[in-house]
């Protein structure tokens, strides 16, 4: 099996040396794994503590106006020649003081909003990563199971580079995120079950020979994957001037997003690219699908998986790989995880809508909900800056809120109508 190592660093450009297990601290060469061999933990990209902290932000600041801008702190992409990318990020970091005011925030309140990518959410990054990797490892065709984002991505990164692409989705998906993915022309195959059972499905099919050169790229390529969600907190601090927030609300589907961004955070600090100032991390899930609240209130360690429901689709995971992580992750910084029900969520679209002018999907619903709530119940320092993330586009999930909004008046098209109306009081 190839290795990234030899194939896309002949300079030893990447920072990247081992793949390492979270559970056990195993050590494996830069291959196509996620499980560890010894214990079964999932592995995840191991650095050059050296090479990471002689970065400058002058370096960073050089580079491209996307995610690799920050391709030193990354494990593959160093070469422009090798990506295999829509060339996402550098999304915009919106002020939103109008709904600090709303729900009781006095510090500056700020939205992360990531439906601005290419496939219009955080997926872009990830797939960016995944397929730079799965280039350098040999591969040319790719798969994933997804509850839509990912499946938009991947099926726009494949036609991008002509890669074939089978894309497995839940055959309840929103009929949005389906023709989002459809346009691209992939192999579309929509699996009679939840999430989990798409991803059950696919863990097996990557072990046939008929996919034998397919990158699966929430699997067998999962740890490159995974690095691509760091670029949002990077992005983060750059953008507020190269300084961490005090808080951020991160939803919660695997969980890989929040321990990503924590992660970055983490980086910056070793690297002196920025001052070490403690941060809090607050996690968001939908009460329909929400492992990773029961587990942080009951107090426990271990996730135990539900069947999803709700209107929160792209959170939907019942058993979120990264659950525990999650856990540790918001107990160590000090944070909480909160989870809101459908009504809350739409409400929390309205309200970001409202107030900031962002259209955000089910899940920044989601992230707005919980923050409200969590202000309320004084669990978020309120006198604090704060960070929230919006990781999709709204029009994706139009149907969850469709019935609930629409035309405030209706008039006959004359003067007399809109007086009638009200309009002209």
């Amino acid at each position: 099996m190839t290795s990234l190592l030899g194939a896309l660093n002949t300079a030893n450009s990447s920072p990247a040396r081992v793949l390492r297990c979270r559970n056990c601290g195993a050590e494996f060469p830069l291959i196509a794994v996620h499980a560890c061999a010894e214990c079964f933990g999932p592995l995840e990209v191991g650095y050059d503590a050296d090479a990471l902290a002689s970065v400058t932000r002058e370096q960073i600041e050089a580079g491209p106006q996307n995610i690799w801008r920050y391709a030193p702190l990354l494990p593959v992409g160093q070469n422009p020649d090798d990506r295999v990318s829509l060339n996402p990020g550098l999304t915009p970091l919106v002020r939103a003081d109008r709904l600090a005011e709303a729900i009781g925030l006095n510090a500056p309140l700020w939205v992360k909003d990531d439906s601005a990518n290419p496939t219009h959410s955080f997926k872009d990054r990830v797939v960016s990563l995944a397929l730079t990797a799965a280039k350098g490892l040999g591969y040319n065709a790719v798969a994933c199971a997804s509850t839509g984002n990912l499946a938009n991505s991947v099926a726009a990164h494949a036609a991008r580079a002509g890669w074939q692409a089978t894309v497995f989705i839940p055959s309840d998906l929103e009929p949005s995120k389906i023709l989002a993915s459809a346009v691209y022309n992939p192999r579309l195959v929509a699996v009679e079950g939840s999430y989990d059972d798409v991803n059950r499905l696919t863990s097996e099919l990557q072990e046939d020979e008929a996919f034998e050169a397919t990158a699966f790229v929430n699997q067998n390529v999962r740890p490159y994957y995974a690095e691509g969600s760091k670029t949002l907190g990077y992005e983060v601090a750059e953008q507020l001037g190269w300084r961490l927030p005090a808080q951020v609300v991160v939803p919660i589907a695997s969980g890989s997003l929040l321990t990503k961004i924590d992660k970055a955070f983490g980086e910056l600090v070793k690297g002196g690219l920025v001052a070490d100032s403690p941060w809090r991390v607050f996690g968001a899930q939908s009460a329909g699908c929400s492992p990773v609240y029961t587990a942080f209130a009951e107090g426990h360690d271990v996730v135990r998986p539900v069947k999803p429901t709700g209107i929160a689709k792209s959170l939907n995971i019942g058993n979120p790989a990264d659950g525990p992580y999650v856990l540790d992750a918001v107990r160590r910084t000090g944070g909480a995880i909160a989870a809101v029900g459908d009504d809350e969520i739409r409400d929390g679209i309205r309200l970001l809508a409202e107030t900031t002018g962002i259209f955000g999907e089910t899940a920044g619903g989601v992230t707005v909900a919980v923050l409200k709530n969590l202000v309320a119940s004084g669990e978020l320092d309120p006198n604090a800056e704060t960070v929230i993330f919006n990781t999709g586009e709204g029009l994706k999930t139009a149907d969850a809120v469709e019935g609930h909004v629409g035309p405030t008046h209706r008039i006959a098209p004359s003067l007399r109508g809109a007086r009638e109306a009200g309009l002209l009081d």
